[in-house]
């Protein structure tokens, strides 16, 4: 058993006045499986928008970053997924003759024994090192090393913590960086609610199914007894918070257990097992203002709604 997702799943249910589960265990092998779908779907902008940027901006952003031919980077990506963004960089960077090896950082082995499968297909020539764990650990890993590095940060991963916690990780991520390395930083731009809510809801009910697996996960792995017939999805959206929300709803009063704990939901009560924060530059700003990383240059996609940073550690 994993105890790490029993305490942290016991700790969420737990909180007064709302209940949380932390969005990082929705990801097993059906979650990632869901997550790849969610992104394929037509209301899901924020792929094919990151996808605009790799796809016709790739110079601009090799040139924002810097990139010396004579130098061998690591060009470090955490999160990594099924890299279909990513490999028009790495397509670009091979083909103009650049040094460096691409290390996928992901929590999920699956997701990374199809990325490096995927990459040894289609980049024979170039060098993939894949790295399962923890971003920070293997981060502290790699700066002995000292090659220059390139850290992606990409899909606004970021928008998953709250802003204090955004400025914590970009803080970390600095200190396991030196003066000079680079930070591509991911972030969904904020946007009317009509654009946004459909992405977290989309008409398939992929993301509902996404959403109501992490009870699966529970049932399966922690002993517990959620029955799926009593519980919906509920997304939240609102453009002057700039926070997506979403929420595991029971429908009936209803008791349930986890590991031998009960925990007592009363009808309409909710789960919160996921935020998705939307950016502006004054947030991203205010974000890096107690941090040793600033920000160099803005690359968006054709139609403004996402934006890829470029970040520099000083």
């Amino acid at each position: 058993m994993n105890q790490q997702f029993l305490n942290d799943v016991l700790e969420g249910l737990n909180k007064k006045p709302q209940k949380t589960l932390p969005s990082k265990y929705f990801y097993d092998k059906k979650g990632d499986e869901l997550f790849v779908q969610i992104m394929a779907a037509p209301e899901y902008y924020l792929t094919n928008a990151e996808m605009d940027i790799f796809q016709n901006k790739t110079d601009e952003m090799i040139s924002a970053l810097d990139i010396q031919p004579e130098i061998n980077y690591n060009l470090i990506e955490l999160g990594a997924g099924d890299g279909t963004k990513t490999f028009h960089l790495l397509d670009r960077m091979v083909s103009r003759g650049f040094q460096f090896e691409y290390m996928p950082v992901d929590i999920s082995k699956n997701a990374l024994t199809g990325l490096e499968s995927m990459l040894n297909k289609r980049l024979p020539e170039l060098k993939v090192i894949p790295q399962q764990g923890d971003y920070f650990v293997t981060l502290e890993q790699l700066k002995m090393n000292n090659k220059p590095k390139i850290v992606l940060v990409l899909g606004s991963n970021i928008g998953n913590l709250q802003d204090h916690l955004a400025a914590e990780f970009i803080y970390k991520l600095g200190a396991n960086l030196k003066k000079g390395d680079k930070i591509v930083l991911g972030v969904d731009l904020i946007k009317a609610k009509e654009i946004v809510l459909p992405a977290y809801n989309d008409a398939k009910g992929i993301t509902a199914e996404f959403n109501l697996n992490l009870l699966d996960r529970i049932n399966s792995e922690l002993n517990g007894n959620f029955n799926r017939q009593y519980f919906v999805h509920k997304p939240y959206y609102e453009e002057n918070e700039g926070i997506a929300k979403s929420f595991l709803m029971s429908t009936i009063k209803q008791k349930v257990s986890v590991f031998g704990k009960e925990f007592e939901f009363d009808e309409g009560e909710t789960i919160q097992t996921e935020i998705s924060r939307k950016y502006k530059d004054e947030i991203i700003y205010q974000i890096l203002s107690n941090t040793d990383i600033v920000l160099e240059k803005k690359i968006m996609d054709s139609n403004s709604l996402f934006a890829d940073y470029i970040l520099k550690r000083n």
